[in-house]
C-alpha cells in the first residue's frame, strides 16, 4: 500500500512537471507567433518612431524641368518653338486697364502720333484663353518690332504706309478690318475704338486658316544663372517721360520677388482679366531718332542705328548700348558683349533724342531718397 501510495504521489509529481514543461513550451511558441506576427519588441518600436520622425522632415521640392522659353529663359509647359504672336494694343488712358498682358512674355512701349504710347505685346511661352486687347492700329516701325520676333502680326487699322508693307511684302497679318475680322470681336461695356478684343487661340486659328509658315526661326535671348547679381549702381525706383505728362510710367522694385512694377500716373497698371499689376525682370530705355511726317503727327522712328540705353535689372541699373543683331533683333551691349536678362519678362520703352535722351529718364534709390540721371539729364 505504501508503494502504491508512493507510486501515487510519484506519478502526481510527474504529471506536474509534465504540465509545467507543456505550459512552458506553449508559452515560448505563443512568443515565438507574435515576433512572427510583427509586434515589434521594446527596442524595435523605438527604432520604427525614430525613422518615422526622420521620416516627417520636410521634403525639398524638385527643381521644376522642361523646356526654356525663348523670351524669358523660364521653364516653360508651351511649345518653345511656338510661332509668337505680337498684338498692338491701345494704350489710350480710355483703354486702360488693358487685358492679357500679364501673360506677355514682352512688352514694347513705342510712341504713336499725338503723343500717345502703344504697347506692342509679344506672346510665346504662355498658354491662355483669357481676352487680349483692346486692340488697335499699327505703324511701319511697329511692323518692324513685330516682324523681328518672327510673329504674327495682329492689329485693326494701319496708316497708308503700314497697309503698303504689310499687304505688298506679303507679311503674315491679322487685321480686324482687312482680312480677319471674325477673329476680333466687341465688347459693348466700353466705346470703340478702345473695345475691340481677340485671344490668342482665335489668331492662332486666323493664322493657320490663311496658311502663314508656323515653324520659324525664333531669336533667343541670354540670360544669368539662377540668383546671379546684376553689375551696375542701386537704382530701385524710376520715373520714364515720353511727350505727355499723362503718359509718364513708372517703376518700383520689390527685392524679394526681383520684380519691378509698373504704374501709370502714379496708378498701378494691372491688367483688367486678372487684376494684376504687370510687372517685369528687366527694363530697357532706349533713345533713337523720332521725326515727324505729317500733319497728323505720324512718325517715323529709326530701329537700325543703334544708340543709348539704360539697362535695369535686379535693382541695379547700366549705361548700355542697343544694337540691331544679325537676327534683326534688339540687343542689348556692353563693350561689345550682349548683357544677359535676369529670367522672366522684359520691357522695353523707346524714348526720343530730343531734347535728349536722357531728360525722359529719371531714376533713384528709394521713394524719398535722390534721384539720378544719366551724365547730362536734366532733373525731371
Amino acid at each position: 500500500m505504501a508503494i502504491e501510495r508512493e507510486g501515487i504521489v510519484l506519478n502526481g509529481i510527474t504529471r506536474r512537471i509534465r504540465l509545467m514543461l507543456l505550459l512552458a513550451v506553449s508559452a515560448a511558441m505563443v512568443l515565438s507567433a507574435c515576433g512572427q506576427s510583427g509586434e515589434p519588441a521594446e527596442p524595435a518600436q523605438t527604432e520604427v518612431q525614430e525613422e518615422e520622425a526622420v521620416n516627417n522632415e520636410p521634403a525639398v521640392e524638385p527643381e521644376p524641368t522642361g523646356p526654356v522659353a525663348p523670351f524669358t529663359g523660364l521653364i516653360t509647359q508651351a511649345d518653345p518653338t511656338a510661332r509668337p504672336v505680337a498684338v498692338m494694343i491701345n494704350n489710350h488712358s480710355k483703354a486702360r486697364p488693358q487685358s492679357g498682358l500679364t501673360h506677355a512674355d514682352m512688352i514694347w512701349e513705342v510712341l504713336a502720333e499725338g503723343g500717345i504710347t502703344r504697347l506692342i505685346a509679344v506672346f510665346q511661352s504662355d498658354t491662355f484663353t483669357d481676352p487680349v486687347g483692346p486692340v488697335r492700329s499699327i505703324r511701319p516701325y511697329l511692323i518692324d518690332l513685330a516682324e523681328s520676333y518672327q510673329a504674327i502680326i495682329s492689329h485693326a487699322g494701319a496708316s497708308n504706309d503700314a497697309y503698303a508693307i504689310l499687304q505688298r511684302q506679303k507679311k503674315p497679318y491679322l487685321d480686324e478690318i482687312s482680312n480677319a475680322g471674325s477673329y476680333f470681336w466687341r465688347d459693348k461695356s466700353r466705346k470703340a475704338p478702345h473695345n475691340l478684343y481677340t485671344d490668342i487661340e482665335k489668331l492662332r486659328s486666323g493664322a493657320a486658316s490663311k496658311k502663314y509658315e508656323e515653324s520659324v526661326t525664333i531669336p533667343v535671348y541670354r540670360f544669368s544663372e539662377k540668383d546671379a547679381m546684376p553689375a551696375g549702381e542701386d537704382a530701385t525706383k524710376l520715373e520714364i517721360m515720353f511727350q505727355m505728362q499723362n503718359y509718364k510710367v513708372s517703376y518700383v522694385y520689390d527685392a524679394d520677388s526681383r520684380l519691378y512694377a509698373r504704374s501709370v500716373n502714379n496708378e498701378p497698371h494691372v491688367d483688367m482679366n486678372n487684376s494684376e499689376q504687370l510687372k517685369a525682370s528687366n527694363l530697357v530705355v532706349l533713345g533713337t531718332a523720332h521725326q515727324v511726317l505729317d500733319n497728323v503727327g505720324r512718325l517715323a522712328v529709326d530701329l537700325d542705328s543703334g544708340g543709348p540705353a539704360m539697362l535695369f535689372q535686379g535693382g541695379k541699373v547700366i549705361e548700355v548700348e542697343w544694337q540691331r543683331g544679325g537676327d534683326d533683333v534688339i540687343r542689348i551691349m556692353k563693350d561689345g558683349s550682349e548683357l544677359p536678362f535676369i529670367p522672366g519678362k522684359t520691357f522695353y520703352h523707346i524714348v526720343p533724342m530730343q531734347p535728349s535722351f536722357d531728360s525722359h529718364l529719371t531714376y533713384g534709390t528709394d521713394a524719398s531718397g535722390a534721384d539720378s540721371q544719366p551724365e547730362g539729364a536734366q532733373k525731371q
